[in-house]
């Protein structure tokens, strides 16, 4: 009986159930009927939900406060004035305080008192990291990331300025970055940070990744000599730390190459950029992997080709004279690669070449000197005989380096007949004195070594002199008799008849 009573009573709904349904009726409530099937679904609840998952992860990256475990203190106190267990701290709130970014531009008067706050409280940071009383614990670790990406990492307007217009060294003022007064404070802090000895690397591999290392080599577009030179020693240090980051970083930097020859041709890092890799490739470890030596062919000698190249061309220089001593082995590669992007039509750049290509020849052996040398000399004959003297005078000094003599003369039957007509040329017909007098030089020295060889080629040029003028004067009579042909209205074209009928072409056996 009483069973039957309590049967009857309503049941209490459960507290799940009671969330499903309005869970259920919250997502019912978002769909409105419009009438002849058609239903309109609101999805700003589904849009806010997905924001707020990126905020999440955003915020596990570097966390929006980064107060997990640690107490938040007034970032304005100094760091004299609490004690040492809140010290780290107060150290973390001073950073999180640093992540406001302000208007630094000239023209701007807003926010002056929090601008000469952050001011300050970034030169306390630079002072404290630099004393060595800092400790980088994880939260540490994570506000310096994010302060560091929140004033740094930035899009860098056009560039209105064109590599075509200009020479190959530009000569024009640099562009400094107004902001650069709290920028440099950033920087030294980023600096002094990554070379600290108590840095966990292990720790702080999670917050300097890839995304942060690339952020940082995009910075290297800045027009700002004095922020690339920043950038260019940070970026040495986090190679020769995160050793799990070095072939990233490799690979970073060959698609910049990539882009800057292959595409743009516009960049203003490529010298910050080949000077940390001149001392990268010192460190490569022989016999050297494939992966290097496609950085050389697929990178750096095609540097050779853009019109800037003079900007970066001592660093580039370096860095293959760096190839050249760690594998002699590469020097003909190289040289092949600089004949291939050789300069036709501007003399800056082929002096360049001229002075690059001594240097390499001084440290290649006489192995390798003998595949290269006949595409070689055949374009340091060009260059003997050019019309610009520089070009000409730098060409010939090549006969003034022993290292080079030594390499030349065991060669001497090969090389001398490839350049014997630039050296005769020069002396009938050039215009400028010191190039006579550098290739009588030249040709004394030859024939001082081997006088049965020097009487050879010239016999052999004067005799390809007198062929030339004998074909140069049949010529003449040719068009002469045509001219007097045509003018005696004698001349008769050539009739068509005898020619063969054109070859029809066969029937297709198969039917298509």
């Amino acid at each position: 009986m009483l069973k039957q009573i309590l049967g009857k009573l309503p049941r209490k709904s459960s507290k799940s159930n009671s969330l499903d349904s309005d869970g259920s009726n919250a997502g019912n409530n978002n769909s409105i009927n419009l009438g002849n099937g058609i239903q309109f679904t609101n999805t700003c609840n589904v849009v806010s939900s997905r924001l707020n998952v990126v905020k999440r992860m955003s915020s596990a990256i570097f966390p929006s406060n980064n107060t997990s475990g640690v107490e938040t203190m007034e970032p304005r106190a100094s760091f004299n004035d609490v004690p040492n267990s809140e010290k780290q701290n107060l150290f973390v709130s001073k950073l999180n305080l640093c992540c406001s970014v302000y208007d630094l531009s000239k023209n701007s008067d807003r926010n002056c008192a929090d601008k000469d706050l952050k001011h300050q409280i970034l030169i306390e940071l630079v002072d404290v990291v630099a004393s060595g009383s800092a400790k980088f614990t994880e939260p540490a670790i994570a506000s310096m990331c994010k302060m560091c990406s929140s004033n740094l990492f930035r899009y860098f307007p056009p560039k209105f300025r064109s590599y075509s217009t200009h020479g190959e060294t530009e000569d024009e003022e640099p562009m400094f970055d107004p902001s650069w007064s709290h920028l440099q404070h950033v920087y030294d802090l980023l600096l002094r940070f990554i070379s600290s000895d108590s840095l966990d690397v292990k720790v702080a591999k999670k917050y300097v990744d890839h995304s942060f290392i690339l952020s940082l080599l995009n910075l290297f577009d800045s027009e700002d000599p004095r922020e690339r030179d920043f950038l260019k020693t940070i970026l040495h240090r986090v190679y020769g730390k995160f050793m799990v980051h070095r072939p990233f970083i490799r690979k970073s930097v060959n698609d910049i190459i990539y882009r800057f020859v292959f595409e743009t041709e516009r960049h203003n890092g490529i010298a910050e950029l080949l000077e940390i890799f001149g001392s990268v490739i010192t460190g490569f470890a022989m016999p050297l992997k494939e992966e290097h030596k496609v950085f050389l062919w697929r990178a750096l000698i095609p540097l050779h080709k853009p019109k800037s190249v003079g900007i970066y061309h001592q660093q580039l220089t370096y860095c293959l004279l760096q190839f050249v001593e760690k594998d002699p082995r590469l020097a003909s590669v190289v040289i092949k690669g600089m004949l291939k992007y050789w300069p036709v039509t501007s003399s800056q750049k082929e002096l360049m070449f001229l002075s690059e290509l001594e240097e390499i020849l001084e440290k290649i052996n006489m192995e390798e000197f003998e595949k290269i040398m006949v595409p070689l000399f055949r374009r340091i004959g060009s260059c003997l005989n050019s019309f610009h003297f520089q070009v000409a005078e730098r060409a010939h000094f090549l006969w003034s380096n022993n290292q080079i003599l030594k390499l030349i003369m065991p060669n001497r039957r090969v090389i001398l007949p490839l350049i014997f007509s630039a050296l005769e040329q020069n002396q009938q017909n050039h215009w400028n004195q010191a190039v006579l007098n550098l290739t009588h030089n030249v040709r004394k020295m030859f024939y001082e070594t081997d006088e049965e060889l020097v009487l050879a080629c010239q016999s052999k040029f004067e005799e390809e002199g007198s062929q030339a003028n004998v074909a140069a004067e049949r010529r003449r009579l040719t068009w002469e008799h045509l001219e007097t042909a045509a003018a005696g209205g004698s001349f008769q074209p050539v009739a068509c008849t005898n020619l063969p009928s054109l070859a029809k072409p066969t029937a297709c056996a198969v039917t298509c």
